[in-house]
């Protein structure tokens, strides 16, 4: 795949992992390569090995500022918070009374190996004490009054010297004295996995018990840490076996990791001919970043409190975007970021913004920025540029406004979701006039923008019914329209046309050369309606049909203002007036299908295809309807969903190519159409030179409609990761396109 290498990598999430110091890997190479040994042996090459290993854990324990206690090599932090947990509650165990109510501590913010590892052993000791988060302030700080309160009962408390996400640091001297006051034989771990580097640590002055740490989060190899053990606190060994560690954690010992180790150790004790930027030149650095990214997003927002957290992380969000939008602009941009732990990718909300309070948006749109004391100015200056550049790409797409960025103008359909929600914006180029359809309160200022900066005549805001999940922003978006238009309660205009259309007569909206006709739709709701986009020739060519028909699914009809009966009716109708190869933009997409026609549905929805078909009574309509719709209460997961589901086609045929099976199908068959899904904004900043077109997810559905009688040609669709690709090549299948096919793993591994 040709790349556009034109812009070099930020690498901007060192709090996730970072590259190996050059030095260290050095050193680890020459311990593969020289001191090979085995530190356990006897002969000259294992006496060598071991006298690396013990010269790296005297550096470390320089470092720690200890001269007693224990220092165990492990194979990272979650061993160590294994470790210190296991030695700990099974001492604990032994102290327990049953006249006494116990507990567990952690914090609320703390990396989720630390709960999860606590469930883990408290359950398999049979200790099965209550596990207790302690809560933390807005600014992420502990609660001592809780702790105070609580730890007098409590067997261990763990609490995170540095926070992953946020940078946020707790101040040791004070948990020390409130634990220690309270219960001074309370077992104490604190995870300082991200304070190695970042902050002074003195441990031998603190009465912490265990103190985990990681390598690969400070320039040495993954697969590789260590945990302090104070000297007085109980041990129980995690690994037993061969007894190497003097008996303490068994197995041949990694000593390229060690040797890596070692580097790092002496640069950070000023051992070292290389240096670490300094934690003034550290401050100077994120204060310039911040200052870019308020250049770039004026409403940037950040999630913690400058004062009071390390100066290699910056937590913000951004109104209006989601992280997820955020990450794949500042991906095309190649400057790598993330949605907050690495470890919880899969997540669409911080749980440490959550424990703080802040509100849901800056959790579902929280960014982590984090860099390591390897941050040079030049790579600083690079990252300053790059967030400008994406912003500018942002304000051409008109998802930023500008008045000075010229914008790329649009045309039709667009598609735009906050979750499984749908809103659709439909513009006229011509006339420049714009309809939104079920506008959502998320995307108020997206649309805004858009309007703004397209400088469209929006013309009407309608809601396809009373929406029961969430609010209509409809009249956040009133001083859009024309001053002083009068609308019903959904947003139709009163001073709307009658348009004669088979037979009937409708109320009808004129656009361009199309029309956009209200046809009343009961059934979900009683105020259900569906507006269709019909050409010219009364050609349908989009029906908006909300929550009456869904992907896979029909809209549920058990609420108050629901009729099963109604709908049968309303079915009816939209087959006789849309046909079965219109295009149905529903209100919600709970399995990113995009778009469906009648004639998809009823191959898979055998209840609407016996409506369809004649072959259902109502009362039979009704009763498997109500069948139906009781599985509801099964898929809800705390959210109103406003259809079931019916089935998942699981026969489509999508071919997948890698980079070298791609390149020989784009070098022998010419008839093949390289499409980037990507939105718009990245691909402007980074794109194939080979993709001959590119089609937005927010735009797939116009994309259908504009080769809806090309169903056989042969497409093959790229984005970033393979994983966009996959769903809109699935999407396009489901409608009939038999010739697709995406690219695994898309230009990340290609």
């Amino acid at each position: 795949m040709t790349k556009n290498n034109m812009l070099s990598q930020i690498y901007l999430d060192s709090n996730a992992t970072t590259r190996v110091h050059p030095a260290a890997a050095e050193a680890s190479f020459d311990a593969m390569e020289q001191t090979f040994g085995n530190p356990s042996s006897s002969h000259i090459t294992g006496l060598r090995a071991k006298s690396l290993m013990e010269k790296t854990r005297a550096s470390g324990k320089k470092l720690l500022g200890i001269t007693n206690g224990k220092f165990i090599f492990t194979s990272g932090a979650t061993e160590g918070i294994q470790t210190a947990i296991l030695s700990a509650l099974v001492a604990a165990k032994s102290r327990i009374q049953d006249t006494q109510n116990y507990c567990i501590l952690y914090g609320a913010t703390e990396h989720k190996a630390v709960p999860e590892s606590l469930k883990h052993w408290n359950q398999l000791l049979g200790i099965n004490v209550e596990i207790k988060a302690i809560p933390v302030d807005e600014n992420g700080k502990l609660d001592v009054d809780f702790i105070t309160k609580e730890v007098p009962r409590a067997l261990m408390i763990c609490t995170m010297a540095v926070n992953n996400e946020t940078g946020i640091f707790q101040d040791i001297t004070l948990l020390d004295q409130v634990i220690r006051v309270n219960n001074p034989n309370v077992f104490w771990m604190a995870d300082c996995v991200q304070a190695l580097g970042k902050t002074n640590l003195n441990l031998e002055k603190t009465s912490i018990d265990y103190a985990p740490f990681s390598g690969h989060k400070l320039y040495a190899p993954k697969g590789v840490g260590f945990i302090y053990i104070k000297d007085t606190a109980p041990f129980t060994s995690f690994i037993a076996g061969g007894g190497q560690e003097s008996g303490l954690r068994s197995g041949t010992e990694n000593l390229p990791g060690m040797a890596a180790l070692n580097v790092i150790f002496d640069i950070l004790n000023g051992d070292s001919e290389h240096q670490f930027a300094s934690i003034d030149t550290l401050h100077q650095y994120r204060l310039k970043l911040i200052d870019s990214l308020k250049n770039a997003f004026p409403n940037l927002v950040l999630n913690h409190p400058l004062e009071s957290s390390v100066p290699t992380t910056i937590n913000f969000s951004v109104p209006n975007f989601s992280s997820k939008e955020i990450m794949d602009l500042f991906d095309a941009a190649n400057i790598r970021v993330s949605s907050g732990s690495a470890c919880s990718s899969k997540v669409t909300r911080s749980f440490v913004l959550d424990a703080m309070g802040l509100p849901a948006w800056q959790s579902e749109s929280a960014i982590r920025m984090s860099f390591g004391p390897m941050m040079t100015e030049h790579e600083c200056q690079q990252a300053c540029e790059r967030i400008a550049l994406a912003a500018n790409a942002l304000s051409k797409n008109c998802l930023l406004y500008s008045n000075t960025v010229k914008t790329l103008p649009l045309d039709g359909l667009i598609e735009l979701r906050s979750g499984s929600s749908c809103c659709w914006l439909y513009t006229d180029i011509s006339t420049k006039k714009a309809i939104i359809i079920d506008p959502l309160p998320e995307l108020t200022e997206r649309l805004k923008s858009i309007i703004s900066c397209q400088q469209l005549e929006l013309i009407a805001v309608l809601d396809t019914h009373g929406h029961a999940d969430h609010e209509s922003s409809r009249n956040h978006l009133l001083e859009q329209l024309p001053e002083n238009q009068l609308t019903d309660h959904l947003g139709w205009p009163e001073n709307a046309l009658t348009h004669s259309w088979l037979s009937e007569v409708y109320s009808a909206i004129q656009i361009g050369s199309n029309k956009l006709v209200k046809v009343p739709t009961p059934g979900h709701t009683d105020d259900s309606v569906s507006y269709i986009l019909i050409d010219a020739h009364t050609s349908c060519k989009y029906a908006f049909c909300g929550d009456t028909i869904l992907m896979g699914s029909l809209g549920r009809t058990n609420f108050s203002s629901s009729s099963s009966k109604a709908m049968h009716k309303s079915l009816t109708k939209i087959d006789k007036l849309i046909g079965k190869d219109c295009l149905i933009c529903s209100s919600h997409d709970y399995h990113n299908e995009f778009t469906t026609t009648l004639r998809s549905e009823c191959n898979r929805n055998s209840l609407l295809n016996s409506v369809l078909l004649g072959n259902l009574t109502v009362e039979d309509f009704c009763q498997r309807k109500a069948q139906l719709d009781s599985h509801l209460d099964d898929q809800q997961g705390g959210e109103i969903q406003c259809g079931a589901y019916v089935d998942i086609d699981e026969s489509l045929h999508i071919r997948e190519y890698d980079n070298s099976s791609l390149q020989d199908t784009l070098n022998h068959d010419k008839n093949y159409t390289l499409i980037d899904i990507r939105e718009p904004h990245e691909y402007a900043l980074q794109h194939s030179t080979q993709a001959k077109i590119n089609v937005p997810m927010t735009r797939l559905v116009q994309f259908v409609a504009d080769h809806i009688n090309e169903k056989s040609n042969q497409y093959i669709l790229v984005c970033r990761s393979g994983s966009r690709s996959l769903v809109a090549a699935q999407a396009l299948a489901r409608l009939g396109f038999n010739n697709i096919g995406h690219l695994q793993g898309g230009y990340a591994l290609n």
